[in-house]
């Protein structure tokens, strides 16, 4: 037991996988399975994949929708979780009704599953997600196993929710000590600098550890977002560990989870929310 009013220190290893998928999603999904490996092998208990991680939003994304239950790219993932022991986060496009699809993200592995709908659809720059994308209406945590016989809870966002502080504030008051956010972040004048600034503000603002997994870069096809890159590992006072430069790779990294406790009882913004 500590000494003193510092809390013990709780172990976790994240990765972010950041792979650049097109709309061949054969070679989206063997990039899955190779950075899966990969991430296990390093010692991983999360690995946190893009935004539309089975096809690129250069495409169809009412083409690429799949089921939940037996598509592909769910199927492997579950698949992977499974024969890996970690537990896997990533996008892809699921059906939705109406002729649209949800943006979701499944987060699979030994302590069970859930699902996030992405809520904040992007409407900005050029693209109209919410022609194709249905909006999600809960926001989700969850546990996943820590790999040492323990559970983490860990929150779920995507991409554009990065600019919607009460998401994140949110988040953190339901308990999400790690937040996974796939993202698939468009280029464009300011852009590194808004997702730099955005990411290191919403891990503030929840107080969390913040696992940001982006697309590698790809040059821009018309307004669709495909991603710059600089996958992130950031702390709970906004200040980035570990980033990435702009083509794939994979970025691992043990945290404390033990400075969430620490930051949140110094500087207890969340308790003191009205």
């Amino acid at each position: 037991m500590s000494t003193d009013d510092t809390p013990a220190q709780r172990s976790f290893t994240v990765a972010a996988a950041q792979i650049r998928s097109t709309d061949d999603r054969e070679d989206n999904l063997r990039q899955v399975r190779g950075a899966a490996q990969e991430a296990a092998r390093q010692g991983a208990a999360l690995v946190v994949f893009p935004e539309a991680t089975s096809s690129w939003f250069g495409s169809s994304v009412r083409a690429a929708a799949e089921d939940l239950d037996d598509g592909a790219t769910p199927t492997l993932l579950r698949r992977l979780a499974g024969e890996l022991g970690i537990t896997i986060a990533a996008g892809f496009f699921t059906p939705a009704g109406g002729g649209r699809v949800h943006n979701t993200v499944l987060l699979t592995g030994p302590a069970g599953e859930a699902v996030y709908r992405k809520v904040h659809l992007f409407d900005a720059f050029g693209s109209k997600e919410s022609d194709t994308v249905a909006p999600g209406e809960e926001y989700v945590v969850a546990p996943v196993a820590d790999g040492r016989g323990g559970t983490v809870q860990v929150g779920l966002a995507t991409c554009y929710d990065v600019r919607f502080a009460d998401q994140f504030t949110a988040l953190g008051l339901r308990g999400a000590e790690v937040i996974a956010l796939p993202t698939s972040w468009g280029a464009g004048p300011g852009k590194l600098e808004q997702w730099q600034t955005l990411t290191r503000a919403r891990a503030l603002d929840s107080q969390s550890w913040l696992v940001a997994a982006g697309q590698a870069h790809q040059e821009a096809k018309g307004a669709a977002p495909l991603g710059i890159g600089h996958s992130a590992v950031i702390d709970p006072l906004g200040n980035p560990v570990d980033e990435l430069g702009s083509e794939p790779g994979l970025l691992g990294r043990t945290i404390d989870l033990g400075q969430v406790e620490a930051v949140r009882s110094r500087i207890p913004v969340l308790s003191a929310q009205r």
